[in-house]
């Protein structure tokens, strides 16, 4: 079956936005396919990492991120005397050469990345248009769409990638099933302006009170959020009332300084879909996995899903990958993502605690074990990297920032890295040097002032970086090198060939 596009994106939230923008970049004819008619109007997400604006730099529009965030100044836990158990400072400026922890206004951003999607000749964006069903047959996806008057319209991709969030009718479609993971929970959610009033100190704490737990978020400007567990017997009308919100924030946001512009209540859930693909159709972001706030990784780890999956799709759309590279995307991406779901579930967990008792528990050990607070980065699940026999593959690469202000991937761009020494690539064969330094796919870095602090950071006198910025594997020696480069797709003289055929000749899936 022919197709009209090589990817269709279902959902244009922040990580369908920059799905469509890495597909324009890599030249991948893409249309977007999302059912509301403007950009959504209020914050969901409103932290993110420097990995996510590494993303964002390689776009084009790392600055221009940003220039609409504020640096993450501290977080902290609190407990119900107002105790603070454990303080960790945070946003500095880190090892991908931005800083570590950022706030954010989310229709800022997301009126940025559309923007950017303007300068792609080859990516459609279509608002107002629903995806009503889709159909997997041979190496291609039918997709009948409505818009808003009910007109239909048939359209076909090679694949489809599901950003269609948290209630992803795609995954429904498929019948793919999520596993649950801790408690689901009722919580408040207010955001708005505080106006000459003090609020709490740092940019974010949880509040492990246990009479009623919280969490307390300051943003760009004036901006805030708060959010607090709902309560057995609160009444879910009175809680809503700018009255009921100054007395459970306990005068933090008093009626005379405070504006909400958003007050609902929603669940705290831990999600993993059992499945992220079927065929040529992919889940990303919340249609994959969603987390309760804590940590700030639900829209990282969206990102990461796309970053991941657009290069792998690129280089099969290419011909320079054989398609079963797309078979590592789940198993990179879940377990990863499956970290973050159940830290933020185990965090949910204690901050959420009402039992006095248990509180103080915790409480004891939070001081006992402040290091349990903030979790460490995980590597990818197993894939296409050297891990686990090298510790370093499957990590997230530093990214050095260079002499003048030049960040290493503006050098780099959208491709591999070979960054090594000019001994150890000396010693590989004249023939093999010179595949390395012609191939459009791989950049080859030997200068010193360009590779020292990329190898000092993993202990070794090679590297090679993937284009999403995890690391493929580090070498020492020539005949681990050889190996190293063995598995780089793009040294592989690959035909293009359609991708491996879905699971079944026939797969359909209803999103009503």
């Amino acid at each position: 079956m022919s197709y009209q596009y090589e990817v269709a994106v279902i959902g244009c939230g922040p990580v369908g936005a920059t799905a469509l923008a890495l597909l324009g970049r890599a030249g991948i004819s893409t249309i977007g396919i999302e059912r509301e008619t403007t950009a959504w109007p209020h914050a969901r997400a409103v932290h993110f990492d420097g990995e996510t604006l590494r993303t964002l730099q390689g776009l084009g529009i790392g600055e221009q991120v940003a220039a609409l965030c504020e640096p993450m100044t501290g977080f902290r836990m609190e407990n119900e005397a107002g105790e603070t158990l454990v303080e960790v400072p945070t946003g500095q400026f880190g090892a991908q050469a931005w800083h570590d922890d950022l706030m954010f206004h989310q229709p800022d951003m997301e009126a940025l990345l559309r923007s950017e999607l303007e300068r792609y000749s080859n990516v459609d964006l279509r608002t107002g248009l629903t995806l009503v069903d889709f159909a997997q047959e041979g190496d291609a996806v039918r997709c009948r769409l409505e818009d808003t008057d009910g007109v239909a319209e048939s359209i076909t991709a090679r694949w489809v990638i599901a950003c269609d969030g948290a209630n992803s009718a795609v995954r429904r479609g498929l019948g793919i099933e999520t596993e649950k993971i801790g408690s689901d929970d009722p919580w408040l959610v207010i955001d708005g302006m505080l106006r000459n009033s003090p609020g709490l100190p740092g940019t974010m704490a949880f509040l492990g009170h246990h009479t009623r737990p919280g969490l307390w978020v300051r943003l760009p400007g004036e901006r805030v959020r708060m959010e607090f567990k709902v309560m057995p017997g609160d009444d879910h009308e009175e809680i809503v009332t700018r009255e009921a919100i100054e007395r459970i924030s306990r005068g933090v946001l008093p009626v005379t300084h405070f504006e909400p512009d958003r007050i609902a209540i929603y669940t705290f859930r831990a999600r993993v879909a059992e499945q992220w693909r079927s065929g040529n159709v992919f889940l990303a972001g919340d249609a994959a996995h969603q987390a309760p706030p804590l940590f700030g990784q639900g829209l990282c780890a969206g990102m990461r899903d796309v970053t991941n999956l657009v290069w792998k799709l690129a280089a099969v759309a290419r011909g320079s990958a054989q398609p079963d590279l797309l078979e590592t995307y789940e198993s990179e991406r879940r377990p990863h993502a499956r970290y973050w779901v159940e830290k933020a579930a185990t965090m949910a967990h204690l901050v959420q605690t009402t039992d006095p008792a248990t509180a103080a528990g915790r409480d004891a050990h939070i001081r006992d074990h402040p290091e349990d607070v903030y979790p460490p980065l995980p590597a990818l699940g197993p894939g296409l990297h050297a891990g686990p026999a090298d510790p370093h593959a499957g990590q997230l690469s530093k990214q050095p920032m260079l002499a003048g202000g030049t960040r290493l991937d503006d050098i780099v761009g959208p491709r591999f890295l070979l960054a090594t020494t000019p001994e150890l690539f000396a010693e590989l064969p004249e023939d093999r040097r010179n595949e390395l330094e012609t191939n459009p796919e791989i950049v080859v870095l030997t200068a010193p002032e360009q590779v020292r602090e990329l190898l000092a950071s993993v202990g070794s006198d090679a590297v090679v970086v993937r284009p999403d910025r995890y690391l493929l594997g580090t070498a020492r020696a020539h005949a681990e090198l050889k190996q190293l480069l063995a598995i780089v797709p793009a040294l592989a003289t690959v035909p293009r060939q359609p991708a491996a055929a879905p699971s079944s000749d026939l797969v359909t899936g209803a999103t009503s």
